[in-house]
């Protein structure tokens, strides 16, 4: 593995053998709605609680990414995930039946990310197979970090909305591969772990300006380090910025660091909902937006040849009801991964 900056490029490009995203009702009335591996027209999924709904929506995403990946339930080596609810119990209660030693994270609306970087690094020092995944649910965030549904509260123009969605992966070490099984394969050819930036903003309904300025400052390391620019890539992946978050990175971007994406910059948050049609303010928002977003309808796009490289840039708003409720600013992460075909 070679350190380039803060970014590694992997000696042993990891596999990914398969990839599912599920979304809830809302999600699956917008602009992705075909490539979604299934759709939850009931948000309760069959549970008491929204918080074990989504516990009970990602325990199925990742049965059906094992299924899908064709390996064996204990062969795999870790199941690393996490989501948006306290001390990350959404995932704990998702994994805990499977038997398979559990790393979770928390990195906000950035832990698809988080837990494909970790993974991979995991994978590159010896490990065979992980399994990684996000989730979260709208009725479930709202209540934690906003108020119930019932209180009926206005939402600002620049507020996201909390996606119900997960994603998975399964992931091969493909050092140790049998490489007859990598014909048209997607693989992590590098990883970044972001670092935090905090410019002060203290609005928890406006996530996208949290988020923006450690969006600009991974992106800028990542093509540094690797000497690259935005047109290597067929697409530079953000999740997620919304409307709000997306304009700013733009302008950071460019006053910051003299560097234009617009031209291959697409965001989870604007992609999964029609803004005009479906009410959503700025966009989506959510551990499960980009984790979906990325599981389904990018990496389909990668497996049919529409896309061969990209660099996903999945962003996270670093704050709990606590910080929030003391005035705390809200600090933002960005972790990145390149994928190519």
């Amino acid at each position: 593995m070679q350190k380039l900056g803060k970014t590694y490029i992997l000696d042993n490009p990891v596999i990914v053998l398969s990839a599912v995203g599920v979304v809830g009702k809302k999600e699956g009335e917008g602009p992705l709605a075909q490539d979604f591996d299934v759709v939850f027209e009931d948000t309760t999924i069959g549970q008491d609680s929204y918080e074990l709904a989504e516990s009970a929506m990602l325990k199925q995403t990742i049965q059906l990414a094992i299924s899908k990946s064709g390996v064996q339930e204990q062969d795999i080596d870790f199941i690393l995930a996490g989501d948006l609810l306290d001390q990350c119990t959404g995932s704990c209660f998702a994994v805990m039946d499977f038997g398979i030693p559990f790393l979770g994270m928390y990195g906000a609306c950035s832990t698809m990310a988080l837990t494909m970087c970790n993974a991979s690094l995991l994978l590159t020092a010896g490990a065979d197979l992980c399994v990684v995944g996000a989730s979260s649910h709208f009725a479930s965030s709202e209540r934690q970090f906003r108020f119930p549904l019932e209180y009926g509260g206005q939402r600002t123009p620049t507020a996201q909305w909390t996606v119900t969605g997960a994603g998975s992966m399964v992931l091969k070490n493909s050092g140790n591969a049998d490489h007859s099984d990598e014909s048209g394969a997607v693989k992590i050819s590098a990883v970044h772990i972001g670092t935090i930036t905090d410019l002060g903003i203290t609005d928890a309904n406006n996530m996208g300006a949290a988020m923006a300025p450690a969006a600009a400052r991974t992106v800028s390391e990542v093509l540094h380090d690797t000497n690259t620019t935005p047109d290597d890539y067929d697409l530079i992946l953000t999740g997620d910025l919304g409307f709000t978050g997306t304009q700013l990175l733009y302008e950071l971007l460019e006053r910051e660091y003299d560097i234009n994406i617009a031209s291959r910059h697409k965001d989870c948050g604007l992609m999964i909902y029609d803004l005009e049609g479906q009410d959503v303010n700025s966009g989506g928002s959510g551990c499960g937006c980009s984790a979906s977003v990325l599981c389904s309808h990018i990496i389909k796009n990668m497996k049919n040849g529409s896309l061969k490289k990209v660099l996903f840039v999945a962003t996270g708003a670093l704050m709990s009801p606590t910080s929030t409720k003391q005035g705390q600013t809200i600090p933002g992460i960005a972790h990145a991964v390149i994928l190519e075909g």
